[in-house]
């Protein structure tokens, strides 16, 4: 799932960082409950603009950001 992928991405980074949701949102200039929402399992979608602004708190270019072999191995979501 393309989602959890972002999520785990997200997670990833800032546990490498040491940064906590709370410090995600302050950097990013995004609302803590739009971190916290991400988070959440039970919501199926992220907007490709709260993943760019996370990005960029992270001082990441959604490039950096998806270039990995998580993303690479995606399953196709059209049959």
């Amino acid at each position: 799932m393309v989602k959890q992928a972002v999520v785990d991405r997200f997670m990833e980074i800032c546990n490498y960082r040491n940064i906590k949701p709370n410090e995600l949102a302050t950097c990013s200039g995004v609302a803590p409950s739009t971190v916290y929402s991400m988070l959440d399992t039970r919501r199926k979608d992220i907007s490709i603009v709260t993943i760019k602004k996370l990005c960029d708190g992270l001082e990441l270019t959604l490039g950096e950001f998806f270039s990995t072999p998580e993303f690479d191995a995606l399953e196709q979501e059209i049959e």
